[in-house]
């Protein structure tokens, strides 16, 4: 297949882009290599992406319309990975403008060119920050998500009603995959695993937030891979039993889904970092903090519409994933 990945060079497009070469498909890379973090790390995801024969890269913002459009149009996929967003929630409560722009505009963008390009699956990248205030453990898809606790959960939820619009519009096929916190070798330095390695191997002490009560669906990077893949292959489905009487927020009698990718097990936070300091065998100077704004308590995916239709099951224990990240940490910083 030939397959557009936005925001190839971030963490889960740069994964998923390799995954896909290696089997074959041919996969054309569009990112704008933003400061939100190291650029050096991007351009070596991109570098090693570049390697491959089966690789071709675009340079440009998906908020740049004609940028994106020319490029898509050009490359004519079959199957659109849309990655690219603004990512961080306490990043978007001093710089909301940034996520209005990028998760919402630019969605708008890939959407409305996937619709004039006809591909043949559009899946668009959500995330469990859509659930917010929500209680109900484990999260599920039919859970109603009205309540968003940061402006980047908001925009999220805004890109999966509107990419609803545009299925129930036009019948195009759309998938919506909502990830948990995600984790792993060549992993984002505003993640949790990322800055608190980094923080115990030069002495400094780390921010425990919730004086490290809350509790997190740590989801190793080819556990994401794998559940991407698996929904790839098979464009979204009405749901003919779907009732607006009682409806599943899942799904849809559009050719619209919903899927949470994640480990389907919740680890607390203080238990995280014990695990990495057991890996690096360094004991964490800590400064226990207060929840703070934008944070929910804790995410937990069910994934049991993945496994049912797909047979998704993720295999990888924490404490094994922290070991792979520490390990590629090293070697790369080190």
């Amino acid at each position: 297949m030939k397959i557009f990945i936005t925001g190839s060079s971030g963490f889960i497009g740069f994964s998923v882009a390799k995954h896909l070469m290696n089997a074959g498909h041919n996969v054309h890379g569009f990112d704008n290599h933003n400061k939100y973090y190291d650029v050096n790390l991007k351009k070596s995801r991109k570098k090693i992406l570049a390697k491959y024969k089966n690789f071709s890269f675009t340079k440009g913002s998906i908020e740049n319309e004609k940028s994106l459009k020319n490029s898509i149009l050009k490359f004519k996929p079959s199957v659109i990975l849309h990655f690219a967003a603004q990512a961080g929630v306490r990043y978007s409560l001093d710089n909301p403008k940034i996520y209005l722009y990028s998760n919402i505009i630019g969605t708008f963008n890939v959407i409305e060119i996937a619709k004039l390009s006809k591909v043949k699956h559009l899946l668009i990248a959500s995330s469990s920050s859509v659930y917010g205030a929500n209680k109900n453990i484990p999260f599920k898809e039919i859970d109603k998500t009205e309540t968003q606790l940061s402006i980047y959960a908001s925009t999220k939820k805004a890109t999966e009603s509107l990419a609803h619009s545009y299925s129930s519009l036009w019948q195009m096929p759309i998938t919506m995959m909502r990830f948990f916190t995600v984790y792993g070798p060549w992993g984002r330095p505003d993640m949790a695993l990322f800055k608190f390695t980094e923080a115990i191997l030069i002495g400094k002490k780390i921010q425990v937030y919730n004086y490290g009560k809350h509790s997190r669906d740590f989801t190793y990077i080819d556990d994401i891979v794998e559940g991407v893949i698996r929904v790839l292959d098979k464009p979204a489905q009405p749901n003919l039993h779907w009732i607006g009487d009682n409806p599943d927020a899942g799904s849809s009698r559009a050719p619209w889904r919903i899927f949470n990718i994640g480990n389907n097990s919740s680890v607390k936070l203080i238990d995280f970092i014990e695990a990495i300091e057991e890996v690096l065998g360094i004991k964490a100077e800590k400064e226990f903090l207060p929840m703070q704004p934008g944070d929910v308590l804790e995410t937990y995916a069910d994934v049991d519409d993945l496994f049912r239709e797909f047979g998704y099951k993720p295999s990888m224990h924490f404490k094994q994933g922290i070991a792979n990240f520490t390990k590629w940490y090293r070697e790369y910083y080190l």
